[in-house]
């Protein structure tokens, strides 16, 4: 990973953060995206910087504005002048009950989780192609498991791991495309109960919750040490994708 750019959609805070930091401390230069979380972002950077001058830089933009997109991708590739890496972090998550589901949270759910992936890889591909890179899209355990009351977060996550293997045959050999599927590792923002986290956790194999890191050091393997995997799903969620 020594110097290679890894371009992290999301990478502020949460997943994202820990995976540029753990992907910065072997060796990689990392582009740090964030859209509302400047001061995260910021700080994250000042405190890699630190660490190995010059070899964390920021960009900003919001990826659901198709126009933005592709500046968003030609200034991460600016940054250093090349992308050997794309991890498509960037993510919304909501409710979203048939009964009361709006248009706006449909673009909101299906532009975050799908159509910018897709669109930023559209336009690194020349470089990603040239330094034979590889792509990392953040997919969910809920892709081929729905989750109740989430029809169209379900809906745009399973049409990422079909965009997963679709360029995965579009891009190689030059290029490997794959996904991480986290299960119960983080939890979500807008809130579940103590009992609802219990009953999740208890759905796993292990019994027990994941940490950032298990998602990071998915990362890593997937962009160091996997040159012969592509197209392919890791589910790092303790088991829990095979309870049904």
């Amino acid at each position: 990973m020594q110097d290679k750019v890894i371009f992290i959609t999301g990478s502020g805070r949460r997943l994202g953060a820990a995976m540029a930091q753990h992907l910065h401390a072997h060796g990689a230069r990392i582009v740090v995206h964030y859209r509302q979380s400047a001061n995260d972002a910021h700080a994250l950077a000042k405190a890699l910087n630190t660490q190995r001058p010059n070899t964390v830089k920021t960009v900003s933009g919001d990826l659901n504005d198709f126009n933005a997109i592709g500046g968003i991708a030609e200034a991460a590739l600016g940054a250093f002048g090349r992308v050997d890496g794309l991890i498509n972090n960037a993510s919304a998550f909501f409710p979203t009950p048939l009964a009361t589901a709006t248009l706006e949270q449909w673009d909101d759910l299906m532009g975050s989780n799908l159509r910018a992936p897709f669109f930023l890889v559209q336009t690194l591909e020349s470089t990603l192609r040239k330094h034979r890179g590889a792509i990392i899209n953040m997919v969910d355990i809920h892709a081929s498991r729905p989750l109740a009351g989430h029809p169209v977060y379900c809906a745009a996550k399973a049409g990422l791991v079909m965009l997963t293997m679709s360029l995965a045959q579009e891009l190689g050999p030059e290029v490997r495309v794959n996904g991480i599927a986290p299960g119960p590792v983080m939890w979500p923002e807008n809130g579940l109960n103590d009992a609802a986290k219990a009953a999740i956790v208890d759905g796993t194999l292990l019994k027990r919750s994941g940490a950032p890191d298990d998602i990071a050091a998915a990362a890593l393997y997937l962009l160091r040490d996997a040159p012969y995997v592509t197209g392919q799903i890791l589910a790092v969620d303790g088991g829990s994708s095979l309870r049904g």
